[in-house]
């Protein structure tokens, strides 16, 4: 039974190969200060949210992606906003922990 014979390249650019290696583990998160942190009124009764969806799921988000539990979650995204210079309260893991039962974070995924 004959394998796969796996095709050979040749570099030929090593500046370019080597800045490419680099950017592979360039990590860039974003913090848009127009982004709706805090949740919008909704008319309903009981207590009203504090924070928006979006807030929410960017903190899973980060749970999923770095393979986190939800108190270490709440630390790391603190740390983040607090490097990014915003003075946005962060989710504790209570309220991320009940939210995420009802939100579904969609993260796309490459094999």
């Amino acid at each position: 039974m004959s394998g796969l014979i796996p095709a050979t390249y040749k570099t030929r650019n090593w500046p370019a190969y080597n800045e490419a290696l680099k950017r592979r583990g360039s990590l860039a998160i974003w913090f848009e200060p127009e982004m709706s942190w805090d949740a919008a009124p909704t008319g309903g009764r009981g207590r009203q949210q504090t924070y928006s969806d979006a807030a929410i799921q960017t903190c899973l988000s980060m749970k999923v992606l770095f393979g986190m539990a939800l108190r270490q979650t709440t630390g790391f995204v603190e740390s983040l906003l607090r490097l990014v210079g915003l003075d946005w309260t962060v989710p504790d893991f209570n309220t991320m922990s009940r939210r995420q039962k009802t939100l579904a974070v969609n993260i796309p995924y490459r094999g």
